[in-house]
Order: C-alpha cells, then sequence, then structure tokens
C-alpha cells in the first residue's frame, strides 16, 4: 500500500471539510484573525523582513498568518486540494506567498532555496515515516544562522488515551476514521501514520548537523481535539490522568550554524 496515495487521498478530502468547518473560520481570518498561537508566536519571535518556509503547511492559514506578520513565507504540502485551496486564500486576503504542492521528501530533493526560518506545526510528523530525511530536508533548507521551529503534539497521546505505540514501529497504523473537525459527521478517509518518540525527533535534528537551542512542553492544548480534554479559561485544553496533568504540546527551537 503506497502511503503517499493513501494519506494524500485522505488530506484532499479533509481539506474540503476543513475549509468550510467554524474549527478554522476562514471568514474570521479573511476579516484580518490570526490562525498561530501563543507559543509559537513568543518561540519564533519577529518574522518582518525574513524568509519563511511552512512545511505540510495545509491549506495555508499558519502560512499567510506568518505574512501578515511580514514574512516572505514559501508554504509546502502534498495534498493538491490543500495547496489549491491556499493559492486561493493567499489572493483572497491579499496576501503574498508562494506555495507548493509536493512530498516532504520530494521537496528536499528536489529544493535548492534557503530560507532564515523554517517551520512545522501540530499533527504534521506523524504522517512522516522516515524523520532522519525530514531533519535533512529542514538542515539543507536553513541559511546559515537559521532556526527551525517545531510546535507539535505530545506523542505521549498516542499512548493515553489513544493506545498506540509511543515508541517507533516498521510498519504503519492504518485505520479509518473521520477528521477533527466538527463537521465530520460521516466522512471517512483510510490513513497511514507512524509513531514517533521525542528522542528520536530531537536525535534526528542533532544528526541532521542542527543545534539544539530550547525543548519545552506544555500541559495545555489550544485545540479541543482529542478526547478527554477539558477547557482551562485563559490557558486552554488540559487532559488529566490520575489527577495529573498530560503532557500535551513540545516545542523544538534549533539552529544551523
Amino acid at each position: 500500500m503506497d502511503y503517499l496515495t493513501v494519506n494524500k487521498t485522505a488530506w484532499d478530502k479533509r481539506t474540503k471539510l476543513h475549509v468550510a468547518s467554524k474549527f478554522y473560520d476562514v471568514e474570521g481570518f479573511l476579516k484580518g484573525k490570526s490562525s498561530l498561537n501563543p507559543i509559537e508566536l513568543d518561540q519564533v519571535g519577529n518574522v518582518a523582513g525574513k524568509s519563511l518556509l511552512h512545511l505540510q503547511c495545509h491549506f495555508g492559514q499558519d502560512t499567510l498568518s506568518w505574512a501578515r506578520l511580514g514574512a516572505k513565507v514559501t508554504g509546502v504540502d502534498l495534498s493538491s486540494e490543500a495547496v489549491a485551496q491556499a493559492k486561493n486564500l493567499a489572493v483572497r486576503s491579499g496576501l503574498e506567498a508562494t506555495f507548493i504542492e509536493a512530498d516532504i521528501y520530494q521537496f528536499g530533493d528536489e529544493n535548492s532555496e534557503q530560507f532564515d526560518l523554517v517551520f512545522t506545526s501540530y499533527g504534521a510528523l506523524c504522517w512522516l515515516p522516515d524523520l532522519t530525511k525530514w531533519a535533512q530536508t529542514i538542515a539543507r533548507a536553513l541559511k546559515v544562522g537559521g532556526e527551525f521551529h517545531l510546535v507539535e503534539f505530545h506523542p505521549i497521546n498516542e499512548l493515553l488515551p489513544a493506545g498506540y505505540s509511543y515508541f517507533s514501529q516498521d510498519q504503519p497504523d492504518i485505520e479509518d476514521g473521520g477528521t477533527y473537525t466538527e463537521n465530520c459527521d460521516g466522512q471517512q478517509s483510510t490513513m497511514m501514520t507512524w509513531a514517533h518518540p521525542l528522542s528520536e525527533v530531537i536525535n534526528s535534528l542533532i544528526t541532521a548537523g542542527l543545534s539544539l537551542q530550547a525543548v519545552h512542553e506544555y500541559p495545555f492544548s489550544p485545540y479541543d481535539c482529542f478526547d478527554g480534554l477539558e477547557l482551562v479559561e485563559g490557558h486552554g485544553y488540559q487532559m488529566l490522568y490520575k489527577e495529573q496533568q498530560v503532557p500535551l504540546v513540545y516545542s523544538i527551537k534549533a539552529s544551523k550554524s
């Protein structure tokens, strides 16, 4: 089974739902609302005048939110539907951006441009079978002195409460499922995903030659997208296990020297 074809089909289908969902609130975005969260805004900092590559950019809301803050942005995504919607959103919002339809590994092999910043966020890594190649793509795409910023759901979520493996396995998890937006009733797609523990993510970046600047873990998610979450006003959503907070999000900042 070709994971790229399977996952591209799933994300082409999901994108149509996401653009129409309250979760993504495209109309709010077009009126000026940013889709970025405090975690990534605080970590990445001022992007004005900087070139920014957004890997696995979906239909471009975060990419274009960085453009609104002054970055020169390029987004890359596997889904042809997502890239088409991203280009349309750029036109509708009056923002300049480049969007490329490509598998991350294909993009890494073909790309010759270098950027000040590379950014990846929220639910991206589970779709990739090989983090070594992913990290090499990032390292090659960065200018000397450039920074990589990852904000991702903590892999402990694969274990609690979902019951998947925390540690990497040779074979992907294959399942039919819906999506995380409120308008997904009856919409099922086959998906292939891989578990990546925090140690694997960190070691792949080190092996690619990047220098870690910071690693943080957070007990709150900005999104209500997992079973068992509860809202804590002013913080986001938390999950408790035996009355203790579960890490839901982590971030990594690394640089190229």
